[in-house]
């Protein structure tokens, strides 16, 4: 059993992660960052979800950019082949859940 104040939870680097689970191979993470990804398609499927800050969520659906606003609670799915990249307003923290070993 393990309890985690995601709040609490900061990392030396952007994108810095705390390996929470590991499910038969798919992973759960929490990440804290104050600076953009990069634009990447995962290997699998992704669940994204804003526990602290807001997220901008930068995303191509046919050949088109658009942008969703993620607030703390909110969850951005990405299917197989959706190009995203996540662009944080400040300092956020971010559960991901997806396949192990995905970019």
């Amino acid at each position: 059993m393990n309890i985690i104040r995601s709040k609490e939870f900061t990392a030396d680097r952007a994108w810095g992660a705390l390996d929470i689970a590991n499910m038969g191979g798919v992973t759960t993470r929490l990440h804290w960052t104050d600076k953009p990804y990069e634009w990447h398609v995962n290997d699998g499927e992704e669940v994204f979800a804003v526990l602290d800050g807001t997220v901008d969520m930068h995303y191509r659906s046919e050949g088109v950019e658009k942008v969703a606003e993620l607030q703390t609670g909110d969850v951005f799915f990405a299917g197989v082949g959706c190009e995203h990249v996540a662009h944080p307003r400040g300092a956020a923290r971010i559960l991901v859940v997806e396949k192990e070993g995905s970019v």
